[in-house]
């Protein structure tokens, strides 16, 4: 999503906005929290509402890209939002019963517990690239935690930011989740609100615009960025099957994925066979990308030529690039990008600096598998890092070794879809982590509650203070 305007925007909230979040708030203090059986209810009233639409998300999702195909949609958006209802409703009671905690030795019999309370309202900004599902799965983690919820979908795919405003309002009333539209000053008006949490995926660039224009009311954020996720293939790793798998999960969606592979590093001697099995991967897979309808558009005439730029400048700096099939010369009407690598630039190309987020895979080999680990740790902490290898110890090694907000082996994109995993990035990948358990923890006040017992000795402890406290305290500061 583009929310250039919000270092720039006037500090005074649009009315509208501002009366939807009161309007959230009041009901929100006079219902309390829901009980178990409400928060099912709302999960089940989403769950009908996709259900009964996947047929147009799909649709509207193709018309926003110029093309994407259903079975991409309902596996990369429909199946996510739904595992993640599944999961929530089928775990929620668990997640929300009240936690024992230790007080020590030195306050029993005392008690404690913590509590989890939902935090009241939520904004909610989604990105363009997958503007169905990267909604909907927070939005589910949020309606877990109990909380009233504001949505602002991405102004760059309005097919799909309408359809869902369609659903959410025949599916609930605006004090339960109320859905924003609109453009840029939207957008940056939106992320001023008084929020009780705010939830934003997007690039690193405009994730820290939403969090000094969340500042203003220190309103808690976790942010869902992006960043360069390599991929490391080690000396014993099944390079065919490592091929495999980082085309995929590179040409996906055309590579407008956060979590997409953005590099390869593998050892020098393999290079040519992994070129090999990438190009036959990727034949494999759109046997002919321009007129394939599995293989998705880029988004914008702006970010196709972004990319086209990449390689422009990577051919024109001396780099081998090998676009699939020779295509991709011309531009594309249908603004299909062919697969394309780049052998071994330069790291001052603007591909090897910025998060590419298309169809272009570069590849850079090692001579020792310390400097691909040096490599990666040299740079800004990535949302993904994959591993492709068979030795156990040397893929902990790379897994202790390496920084990154998650991590797959030999495998790319999955660490996303396992539903007991934390999905969030660290540092300029993003801040706080979501999905399943850790989304509910994210979307809830942890309220620790200490239940003092009439025994306990901490009386002793009151003034005024004498031989028997000096005793305490002795025993206090061993």
């Amino acid at each position: 999503m583009s929310l250039t305007a919000i270092a720039e925007a006037p500090a005074a909230t649009p009315s509208p906005l501002r009366e939807i979040l009161d309007r959230q708030r009041a009901a929100f203090l006079a219902a309390g929290a829901p009980s178990l059986d409400e928060r099912r209810a709302d999960l089940k009233k989403l769950a009908d509402a996709i259900h009964a639409n996947v047929q147009r998300v799909a649709q509207a999702i193709s018309a926003d890209f110029g093309n994407r195909s259903r079975q991409e949609t309902e596996l990369a958006e429909i199946f996510p939002a739904l595992a993640a209802i599944r999961h929530t409703t089928h775990h929620l009671g668990r997640w929300m019963r009240p936690k024992r905690a230790a007080v020590g030795l030195e306050f029993l019999p005392a008690q404690a517990r913590v509590l989890y309370q939902p935090v009241g309202v939520v904004g909610i900004i989604g990105p363009w690239n997958y503007p169905f599902q990267l909604i909907i799965v927070p939005l589910v983690a949020a309606l877990a935690a109990g909380n009233r919820v504001m949505l602002k979908p991405s102004e760059v795919t309005p097919c799909t930011s309408e359809l869902l405003a369609e659903l959410v309002a025949g599916a609930f009333p605006p004090e339960k989740i109320a859905t924003v539209t609109g453009g840029a000053e939207v957008g940056a008006a939106f992320s001023r609100l008084p929020f009780d949490h705010l939830f934003f995926t997007g690039s690193t660039a405009v994730g820290r615009k939403v969090m000094l224009a969340a500042a203003e009311h220190l309103t808690p954020v976790t942010l869902e960025l992006g960043g360069k996720s390599p991929c490391i293939v080690g000396e014993d790793a099944n390079l065919r099957g490592a091929a495999e798998s980082i085309v995929y999960g590179k040409l996906l969606n055309a590579g407008q994925t956060c979590i997409a592979p953005d590099y390869v590093l593998l050892p020098e001697r393999q290079l040519e066979a992994f070129v090999a099995a990438a190009v036959a991967a990727a034949k494999r897979y759109y046997p002919n990308f321009e007129r394939d309808p599995d293989y998705t558009s880029i988004i914008s005439a702006h970010h196709y030529d972004r990319i086209a730029r990449y390689v422009t400048e990577a051919k024109d700096r001396g780099a081998r690039v090998i676009a699939i099939d020779g295509a991709g010369e011309a531009p594309s009407p249908s603004r299909k990008l062919a697969p394309t690598l780049v052998i071994e630039p330069d790291d001052n190309l603007a591909l090897m600096r910025e998060e590419i987020f298309g169809p272009v895979l570069p590849i850079k080999t090692y001579r020792h598998i310390d400097h691909a680990i040096d490599y990666v740790n040299a740079h800004p902490r990535p949302l993904a890092l994959y591993y492709f290898g068979e030795d156990r110890a040397k893929r902990d090694d790379v897994l202790r070794r390496s920084f990154s907000g998650g991590a797959a082996v030999n495998a790319t994109l999955f660490q996303f879809a396992a539903a007991g995993l934390p999905f969030g990035g660290v540092g300029a990948s993003g801040i706080g982590a979501y999905h399943g358990e850790f989304g509910f923890q994210t979307f809830s006040h942890r309220k620790g509650v200490y239940l003092h017992s009439g025994l306990s000795l901490t009386r002793l402890l009151r003034p005024p203070f004498g031989r028997i406290t000096d005793v305490m305290l002795k025993f206090l500061l061993r």
